[in-house]
């Protein structure tokens, strides 16, 4: 007896039951790939049967930041999406295997392994003829600034999580599986309800960011969410108004009411950083905002320097470091994005 036939029967129907969240149902090759390109990013598909025909659909729905969706090919295909970039995908497999190369790391996904794939590395997928999978779709801010709250400091290089997740064997995670896709098989407007559809995105942010190792979980379980000292609060909120301002340590410390050694002192202690490495994260962010959002004719030197960035070499540097891409290429991810 196969593995697949031992799934529960809430697991076998997951999403399927329920026509409204079907996207697309095809077996053209290039109807395939845009569709699924639209859902999730821009991508090389190669279907490796001789025909070059699929049998593929694909069921989806969206919570907030989240989306949860099944996808199979219904054939063996090679997928190349580059850089997720802007999101998280966690692949979970029904039946069929998928071998996943991420940097060169390799992980044969099947029943009980789930793939976590990260946003700034490079990726190739082969999914076998009958891989059927279902996959969460977290986007990166979201999930990045729940990490960096639960630590009480922003992140200072890319939220990175080990590739292989056993998903049928980690109770915390199959029970939220459990309970997601019950709920949106038996209350199908829990999607669009504007209490419960939050309330499960942060609960499937939560549950990945303390349930799969990562580059934070040591410092997530040694506590590193103490509570911070007033005057160290107190700089961070205005380092978040003013971040645009020519600040300066002197500054800050008049702000917060203490000298200087006091107030490095609390950063070390406290965010392992100090006050003006703060003050670079939060500008960092804002210039990676405005490349994501800005729809005027600004350069990427002329965004930088507006946020107090001088010298675009160091820039270029720093903002990588962050956020794992280069200004350009978060520039063009939105430029492929609004096509």
């Amino acid at each position: 007896m196969t593995t697949h036939k031992l799934l529960p029967g809430w697991l076998k129907r997951a999403l399927i039951d329920d026509h409204q969240r079907l996207v697309f149902r095809s077996s053209a090759a290039e109807e395939v790939q845009q569709s699924v390109s639209d859902v999730f990013k821009p991508h090389c598909l190669e279907p490796l049967s001789r025909s070059g025909h699929l049998a593929a659909r694909l069921h989806s729905v969206t919570l907030g930041q989240v989306s949860y969706s099944r996808l199979s090919y219904g054939s063996a295909v090679r997928i190349d999406p580059g850089r997720l970039e802007g999101f998280y995908l966690v692949q979970m497999p029904l039946r069929g295997l998928a071998q996943i190369e991420s940097d060169g790391e390799r992980v044969a996904s099947g029943e009980r392994l789930a793939s976590v794939l990260n946003p700034t590395v490079r990726l190739r997928m082969h999914w076998g003829d009958d891989c059927d999978q279902l996959m969460l779709r977290i986007e990166r801010d979201a999930l990045e600034q729940s990490c960096g709250q639960f630590l009480g400091r922003p992140l200072r290089c890319p939220l990175v999580f080990h590739p292989a997740l056993r998903w049928r064997d980690t109770p915390s995670w199959f029970n939220l599986i459990a309970y997601v896709t019950r709920l949106l098989g038996e209350s199908p407007e829990a999607d669009r309800d504007p209490l419960i559809a939050p309330q499960l995105e942060q609960l499937i942010i939560h549950t990945l960011l303390t349930t799969q190792p990562h580059n934070y979980s040591e410092a997530l379980r040694q506590g590193d969410k103490r509570l911070a000292p007033r005057h160290v609060k107190r700089v961070e909120e205005y380092i978040e108004a003013h971040a645009q301002d020519p600040l300066t340590p002197a500054q800050l410390a008049s702000v917060a009411g203490v000298s200087l050694r006091t107030l490095y002192a609390g950063f070390r202690d406290f965010r392992h950083q100090s006050p003006m490495e703060t003050l670079r994260q939060v500008r960092l962010e804002r210039v990676r905002q405005a490349l994501l959002t800005d729809t005027d004719t600004a350069t990427i030197t002329d965004i930088a320097m507006g946020w107090g960035f001088t010298h675009m070499g160091r820039f270029s540097l720093s903002y990588r470091q962050v956020f794992g891409e280069s200004p350009s290429e978060t520039l063009r991810s939105r430029c492929l994005v609004g096509r």
